[in-house]
């Protein structure tokens, strides 16, 4: 059959549920809303690095589920998250992406979280410590010992990245969340202190699972010139697809050849510790965060869902923090030309997340999307993304190849185009 009509274009294709999604899941703004409630409210997310809150009272602010974050680190040396909302009024506290809180604003004093609104002031423990006029106007009905902000469960795990989590009592802990999945790399990222070197951000029209979806599976390595010509070898089609609980995965590692690439060299001389030469592994982790190892340089993707067809991903680029000016330069070059704003590969990845968010707007008729390529679990089998979704059916109770059902993990691998 060729070209299809309408109904014949509409039907459900003739592959097992676990195969194929419904694209609602991406449009449906009830969906969405959904996810940021039952996922993203629940789940342990990394916010930032370590490295970016090098000395006491610094701090970056951004958002989960809607709600604003603001990380700082302590006079202590302690990294805690609150939500950057004051409890007097509802109004945001901290503004700013990133900066001190040591010196002073205009509207409040050195070493305190200031709302500009009312000057209501808080440490870097969450503890209010100064209301303005506070006897006048409330006697003695309410003090400062009264209010506090509200604390986030906040760990530095895992390479050294500041993780939180809105839920105060999660279903499972950071270390069994995620120990299993980072186990390809955790002594390689655990061996010494990490450092950003680079960091940029997107805000691209698509749904957040798109893009979580072209980091689980490779097989839209034929859009990326530079991944063909150093690696499609027998090493790279026999690397490997690994499931773990919680809805992760790893992708296996090869020997890539960089000096295939014209202007390219070898990234061996700067490997990661206990990494082998241009040796490359990736972890996909649910909800919708990647760490990536290419030998000399690791990237960390997070993503900030801000709509069924909007998300922000934020890109980092990390080294050794012991690099001397050269090698952090060598790193940094090594970096950006595959994933920097102008590398090789990641505009080819936005390109592709981006038409499919263009073909699957907020609105547009429902299609089914296939998920069913086998490869007895190597690196062009979609066993990342079914997994995946397996996940999201379970969070959510909803089956992807039909939203408006609930999930049974019996009817998410047996559902058939007939129903």
């Amino acid at each position: 059959m060729v070209a299809k009509n309408h109904q014949q274009w509409k039907a459900n294709p003739p592959l097992q549920g676990d195969e194929w999604v419904n694209s609602r899941i991406y449009s449906d703004q009830a969906i969405f809303d959904e996810e940021l409630e039952k996922i993203f409210k629940h789940t342990w997310i990394p916010v930032c690095h370590e490295s970016e809150l090098p000395k006491p009272y610094d701090f970056r602010t951004m958002s989960i589920a809607r709600e604003p974050i603001v990380i700082c680190r302590g006079p202590d040396n302690e990294v805690r998250a609150f939500l950057n909302v004051c409890p007097h009024r509802g109004m945001i506290i901290e503004r700013r992406p990133s900066g001190s809180f040591l010196e002073g604003q205009p509207s409040g004093n050195p070493k305190r979280m200031t709302c500009m609104f009312h000057a209501w002031q808080y440490d870097m423990k969450g503890n209010c410590v100064y209301i303005s006029r506070e006897k006048e106007g409330y006697q003695d009905r309410l003090c400062k010992e009264d209010i506090g902000l509200r604390r986030l469960r906040c760990e530095v795990k895992f390479g050294g990245f500041v993780w939180v989590n809105l839920d105060d009592n999660p279903a499972v802990s950071l270390e069994d969340w995620g120990s299993k999945a980072f186990d390809c790399l955790r002594k390689s990222i655990d061996a010494e202190p990490l450092e950003v070197f680079h960091y940029h951000k997107a805000i691209v029209n698509t749904n957040y699972k798109l893009w979580h979806d072209t980091n689980c599976e490779f097989y839209h390595d034929f859009m990326h010139y530079h991944n063909r010509v150093t690696g499609f070898n027998d090493a790279y089609f026999a690397r490997k697809n690994e499931a773990f609980e919680n809805g992760h995965i790893t992708v296996g590692t090869f020997e890539v050849n960089y000096d295939q690439y014209e202007g390219f060299e070898s990234r061996a001389d700067l490997s990661f510790p206990h990494l082998p030469p241009n040796q490359w592994y990736m972890i996909d982790l649910f909800p919708g965060m990647n760490f990536n190892l290419r030998g000399s340089a690791l990237r960390c993707d997070i993503v900030t869902p801000l709509g069924p067809d909007k998300v922000m991903i934020e890109y980092r680029g990390l080294g050794l923090k012991r690099d001397t000016p050269e090698e952090r330069q060598t790193r940094i070059n090594h970096h950006n030309s595959i994933w920097g704003p102008f590398g090789r590969n990641l505009h080819e990845d936005l390109i592709g997340v981006q038409g499919q968010g263009t073909a699957m707007q907020t609105g547009s008729e429902p299609r089914r999307l296939l998920l069913g390529r086998h490869e007895n679990q190597t690196i062009h089998d979609e066993n990342g993304m079914r997994h995946y979704y397996e996940e999201w059916g379970r969070w959510m109770n909803r089956l992807p190849s039909n939203p408006d059902l609930p999930f049974t993990e019996h009817q998410y691998a047996t559902a058939t185009a007939a129903e």
